[in-house]
């Protein structure tokens, strides 16, 4: 079992709907043969696919070579989890709290895991790895902002937020 910062916790209504997003994503990546078609691989950032919108949440397919990974962010007021369907990923979550030095964890997220996480987790996601990765995400709601940061040693510094639609 490992370590949860703070703030890292998925709310608990969101299990309302089909088992929620862990089931969701964990269903879907033990599946390839629903999505494997769709896939592509990108050699200048990773590659995400929309597969499926409904008024609950969004699915996405991510491809990840080898070095590729996000900036550190989160999804806004979105809760959700990922789950790895080929390869290796990295996550460092950071959790911080006003006047206190931020929490780090890193762990490796092999093929077949699962991560759930809650509104405003912030982390970092990287394939470390030598051969490509595959992840399935579930956002509810959907997304409608991610924003960005930068680590310092007093905490979290707000870089920018990006807007679905508009930046991605």
């Amino acid at each position: 079992m490992y370590a949860v910062p703070e703030l890292t916790v998925p709310d608990a209504d969101i299990a309302r709907w089909g088992g929620g997003p862990v089931s969701l994503a964990m269903g879907l990546a033990a599946h390839p043969e629903r999505w494997w078609r769709l896939l592509n691989y990108r050699t200048d950032t990773r590659w995400y696919r929309l597969l499926e919108r409904t008024e609950q949440y969004e699915v996405w397919l991510l491809s990840w070579l080898p070095g590729q990974g996000t900036d550190l962010h989160d999804h806004g007021p979105a809760s959700g989890a990922f789950a790895i369907a080929a390869g290796t990923l990295t996550e460092r979550v950071v959790a911080a709290k006003p006047g206190r030095p931020p929490v780090e964890v890193t762990r490796a997220l092999n093929a077949g895991r699962c991560r759930a996480f809650g509104p405003h987790y912030v982390h970092h996601v990287t394939n470390a790895g030598t051969v490509p990765a595959v992840s399935v995400h579930v956002y509810t709601p959907g997304l409608s902002i991610m924003n960005r940061y930068r680590l310092e040693p007093s905490g979290l510094c707000h870089l920018a937020v990006e807007q679905a639609g508009v930046d991605w």
